[in-house]
């Protein structure tokens, strides 16, 4: 994901991607480990309740939920 200057090395640019790349990963781990309780996953990370909900809202991390159908429901 890195890309390299003339000079073998990485660009700022992307270095700070992959900053952002690594925080939502971890943030999506804690809150996966967490059970998604934002507070818990917070504490689990060293940041406040406030800042993991500003960094969920910015890198738009959504629980994904699987729906299994219910063969009892009448669908009709």
């Amino acid at each position: 994901m890195f890309l390299a200057n003339l000079q073998g090395g990485f660009t700022m640019e992307s270095l700070k991607e992959r900053i952002k790349e690594i925080e939502k990963e971890e943030i999506l781990n804690a809150m996966k480990e967490c059970n998604w309780v934002m507070s818990r996953a917070a504490r689990k990370l060293g940041i406040t309740e406030r800042m993991i909900g500003y960094k969920i809202k910015k890198y738009q991390i959504k629980r994904k939920v699987k729906y299994i159908e219910d063969p009892y429901r009448n669908n009709g």
